[in-house]
């Protein structure tokens, strides 16, 4: 499926074993296999699962979450969650999902991006207590030889009377367990993004100074302007986060500095701090008024030119 789908790292430990609730009307043999077809079973949940995550829908991907990874869920970074979701359906951009069955009847989900299109189809439901078993094919819906083609079998488990995740494969989810892992896998992006933010400021100052002949007041006299077209208090030469002063988890911060009254010319200094230390980063950025970038931890403080410059 090329290098813009991917596969579910084996690095992903699940699991809802705390699941609390019992259905008395399951199977109490525990062994034999039932094909579940009601609009609440545990293949409508898992197709409900598919299309949250094919669409990057948060808020209704947490629902079919167990309470100790819902909890999880919410205190994990938004890039983190993104990430989370992307894998259930091996895209890494959000797409539209359309549900249908194929020629048996059985559910089939495709998930249609700008890029490509994946297929998932739902297999036969195993029942075994409060725990259900469902086969899954995942591919490229363009693929009609079957080399793209992932089998693996989807795990739920019923918590309170509803269907929630359990495992990929023979893989448990624990989020709860993922969550320092996922956040210093983030972290990296998130400061790389911080960077990048700085860079983009620091561009946005040099056309306004250029174009107004002095430096803007704030952050804000960069962003788009509510109406009308752009001016000295909304040049609309960043976005409305960064003109807000927020950025993958930074605040950005602009310090007007240098000028004299003997005539020199104003200088301007920015810095980005994480908005959760060790969660969004570690690092605290500094860009100083000649133009070096610095970085350090500082535990959340902002840094300053002191710091060792990034090269």
């Amino acid at each position: 499926m090329c290098g813009r789908i991917f596969f579910l790292s084996g690095a992903i430990l699940l699991a809802a074993a705390n699941a609390r609730s019992q259905d008395s009307s399951s199977n109490p043999g525990g062994s034999a296999s039932s094909e579940t077809t009601a609009t609440d079973g545990p293949s409508a949940a898992l197709k409900a699962v598919l299309s949250a995550a094919c669409s990057q829908n948060q808020t209704e991907f947490v629902r079919f979450l167990t309470v100790r990874n819902q909890e999880a869920f919410s205190r994990m970074t938004s890039p983190a969650r993104v990430a989370l979701m992307r894998r259930f359906v091996l895209l890494d951009e959000p797409g539209k999902p359309t549900a249908s069955g194929n020629p048996v009847g059985r559910p089939l989900l495709r998930c249609q991006t700008p890029a490509v299109t994946t297929e998932m189809q739902i297999g036969g439901t195993e029942l075994r207590n409060n725990i259900a078993f469902l086969p899954m094919e995942v591919r490229d819906a363009s693929d009609t030889t079957g080399a793209s083609v992932h089998q693996i079998t989807m795990g739920m488990v019923r918590e309170d009377g509803e269907w929630k995740l359990l495992s990929l494969g023979l893989l448990l989810l624990d989020l709860p367990a993922l969550e320092v892992e996922w956040d210093a896998a983030e972290m990296e992006t998130t400061e790389r993004n911080a960077i990048e933010a700085l860079n983009k400021v620091s561009a946005a100052v040099e056309l306004y100074r250029n174009k107004y002949l002095r430096l803007p007041e704030s952050l804000a006299n960069l962003g788009p302007p509510l109406h009308g077209a752009a001016n000295g208090q909304a040049a609309g030469l960043l976005d409305s986060d960064l003109a807000n002063g927020m950025k993958s988890g930074y605040a950005i911060r602009y310090v007007i500095v240098g000028a004299s009254t003997l005539g020199a010319p104003a200088k301007y200094e920015l810095a980005a701090t994480p908005l959760q230390y060790g969660r969004t980063g570690r690092r605290s950025l500094f860009r100083d008024s000649h133009g070096a970038l610095h970085a350090a931890d500082r535990r959340g403080a902002v840094g300053s030119e002191a710091d060792p410059q990034v090269e």
